[in-house]
């Protein structure tokens, strides 16, 4: 071996320092060449283990611990472990890189922000918690790390907290991911009682029940914005650009799907599970292709994009593939990011206009962006040869050669084409045709921290789905090995829903509607639909608990109670429930110690 698993672990660890080290200096006037000199750095040391595993042709088992216990009591233990295997070694220098460059890229975008250095700062912790969940070698840690993204994406989304827009969106996202919380909590406690231990190591080796892959599949559901838990991601585009950018590609919505990869030895054992990602998948994929369909605003066209992608990958974990839906969330990385700053260039060029159809002819006006928003969005239409073309082909060639449920086959072959559709009517509003947008405005493009970062997310789109290809499909010969006039069905679907696409564009969606604030084509129903009806049947249902079953316990068990006797409980009660993060977090981390505490003094 050319570098030693212990090099390896040393190499991440010296990453992980780095970043911790310029989280150190926020307060100086050096802070903002240090964060991204830190992830440029950890960018190549990440490249050791990859380098490592790659010249000697490791498998998948390839994992080391670096553990250290800190609780105990009889056979249960807890302690924290990092751990190097295919999943973390090839999918760190993805995050790496795509952190330094929308590191780099916010340095010049939120530049006229005073609170810019804050921003920086919560964009390295949000990293640190990515990180520590991609490494974690057991649950507790892979928790923690799960927490950490789920909080650090509050307080990004909700950055311009005094829109109320952006403050509901950071608790719209809140509240969805808290579902999913209770179900990884509800499977946490069912493992650490029946396997006494949460290394992946060893309940990867259990028989498990429905009940707690349920719990994991909720988990994923929510944190992945599948369907049902869909609204919160598109809301997410109330934050920076750069957050979305960040918070699309590689962290926060690939966190669910990551866990389902780490668990798919108890999928695999458990066809019902399989069945219910791939069918959950298959109506995320559609779902979310078919709203990006009637969209205007550029960042929600690309959010609904993502969110198809995830149902993607669900649909490649219900196939029992983890591998593919691992293959196409490390080149999902990088023409997401890519699509998203792009985004960003356009908005911040045109003023601030975020709707497509007051976009047009930025071809000669913003040629290095537009010439970048075409190739993200053929590589997530997965033309040959492009990043996307290697994982999504390998994803619906699998589907389509193996026995799975028709309708879900047939809802992602449709999904394929409405990526064609959404993508081209994205390309040809923002880059053809004739300018419809203020012909005064100073558009810009040759600051060096745009560049950098869209030219090394356009290799990494160009060139990534290959070099990925290289090092993880070989070992699982069944994939492209389909008869050609099959092989060539995803990619004629795609061909045909292109040029359809572009008739469309020139004939009908150049006309912009008299009432644009329309409903009819208004794909946000489903929160106000659900959401209200949801909030209004539980408290409806308490309300009518309270009133009828416990008032009328205590007036049999007390009596005629004066009012004062009641009034001083509740009063006390509404002291705490202010609304203010802070002190939900304070009351949180308190109990927290607490419970440490006691049970260290216990053992």
């Amino acid at each position: 071996m050319l570098y030693p698993l212990p090099l390896c672990l040393a190499a991440i660890l010296a990453a992980i320092l780095m970043i911790t080290r310029a989280l150190s200096y926020a307060r100086t006037e050096h802070f903002r060449v240090m964060t991204t000199e830190a992830v440029k750095t950890s960018f190549f040391l990440s490249l050791l283990p990859l380098y490592s595993f790659y010249s000697n042709s490791h498998d998948a088992s390839l994992a080391s611990s670096l553990a250290s216990r800190w609780w105990e009591s009889g056979p249960m233990y807890l302690h924290f472990g990092l751990q190097l295997d295919l999943y973390t070694v090839l999918f760190l220098p993805i995050i790496f890189l795509v952190s330094w460059s929308i590191l780099e890229f916010s340095s010049w975008y939120m530049q006229s922000d005073p609170n810019i250095d804050l921003f920086l700062k919560y964009l390295l912790i949000f990293l640190l918690a990515m990180i520590l969940l991609v490494c974690s070698s057991n649950l507790s840690l892979f928790f923690i790390g799960w927490e950490g993204v789920g909080i650090m994406s509050f307080l990004l989304i909700g950055w311009f907290h005094t829109r109320m827009d952006a403050a509901s969106a950071a608790f719209q996202a809140v509240l969805y991911n808290r579902v999913g919380d209770i179900g990884f909590l509800l499977s946490f406690c069912w493992f650490f009682k029946n396997a006494q231990t949460l290394d992946f190591a060893h309940i990867l080796s259990l028989e498990t029940g429905h009940w707690p892959l349920l719990g994991f599949i909720v988990a994923a559901t929510s944190k992945s914005a599948q369907f049902g838990f869909h609204p919160w991601l598109v809301a997410a585009m109330e934050g920076p650009t750069p957050v979305s950018a960040l918070l699309h590609s590689s962290t926060m919505v690939v966190a669910g799907i990551f866990l389902l990869i780490r668990i798919h030895p108890l999928l695999a054992q458990n066809p019902l599970s399989l069945t219910l990602c791939l069918c959950l998948g298959a109506m995320s994929t559609f779902s979310a292709a078919n709203k990006a369909l009637a969209q205007n605003d550029i960042k929600k066209i690309i959010a609904y994009s993502t969110s198809s992608q995830l149902g993607l990958m669900m649909v490649a974990v219900g196939l029992n593939l983890p591998y593919l839906a691992f293959f196409h969330m490390c080149t999902h990385a990088f023409f997401k990011a890519m699509l998203f700053l792009c985004s960003g260039v356009i908005i911040h060029a045109l003023d601030n206009e975020q709707d497509i159809r007051n976009m047009g002819g930025l071809q000669h006006a913003l040629p290095m962006t537009t010439t970048c928003l075409s190739l993200g969005s053929f590589a997530l239409m997965g033309i040959p040869f492009l990043a996307g073309f290697y994982s999504k082909d390998a994803i619906i060639e699998a589907a389509s050669s193996s026995f799975v449920n028709f309708m879900a086959l047939l809802l992602t072959l449709v999904a394929t084409a409405f990526t064609a559709v959404y993508s081209m009517r994205l390309i040809y509003f923002a880059s053809m045709s004739e300018p419809r947008m203020n012909p005064i405005l100073k558009c810009n493009e040759n600051d060096k921290r745009i560049m950098n970062s869209l030219t090394r997310l356009f290799y990494g789109a160009l060139g990534g789905g290959y070099f990925i290809f290289k090092i993880t499909i070989p070992i699982y010969p069944h994939v492209h090995t389909m008869p050609p006039y099959m092989k060539l069905t995803a990619l004629t679907v795609t061909i045909f829903a292109f040029i359809i696409a572009y008739e469309l564009a020139k004939a009908f969606w150049t006309i912009i509607p008299k009432s644009p604030t329309s409903k009819e084509l208004d794909t946000t129903f489903y929160t106000p639909l659900v959401n209200r009806t949801v909030v209004t049947v539980t408290l409806d249902t308490v309300k009518q608990i309270l009133d009828q079953v416990l008032d009328a316990f205590m007036n049999k068990l007390l009596g005629p109670c004066p009012y004062t006797f009641g009034s001083k409980p509740i009063e006390l009660v509404r002291v705490s429930q202010k609304g203010q993060i802070k002190l939900y977090l304070s009351a949180f981390f308190l109990t927290l110690f607490l419970t440490v505490l006691i049970l260290k003094l216990a053992t």
